[in-house]
């Protein structure tokens, strides 16, 4: 059995492929211990890491409440004072034949 993971690389590659991306996006923790390397993930850490990430997405969503309001106030000021117009404009179809 372990003859077929010997022969085929693709199975080592790919779940170091999946840990590494899990490391990458701070999901698992790695350590060199030794020649060794550890991966562990603990799930006060995830909860924690969520709880930041809420906190940041809030914080923008706020900003961007603030920010949409401040737009809103510019554009009825802007407008304040302007007529609507309307324009009416004809084309002749002789020119496209």
């Amino acid at each position: 059995m372990l003859q077929i993971f010997y022969d085929s690389q693709d199975f080592f590659l790919s779940v170091k492929d999946v840990i590494q991306s899990l490391v990458d996006d701070d999901l698992v923790a790695k350590d060199k211990i030794g020649i060794s390397v550890c991966f562990w993930s603990l799930s006060i850490c995830a909860g924690n890491q969520l709880r930041s990430v809420l906190q940041k997405l809030e914080a923008d969503h706020q900003g961007s409440n603030k920010r949409l309001a401040e737009l809103v106030d510019q554009c009825e000021a802007l407008n304040k004072g302007r007529e609507e117009t309307i324009s009416i404009s004809c084309v002749d179809d002789s020119h496209f034949n």
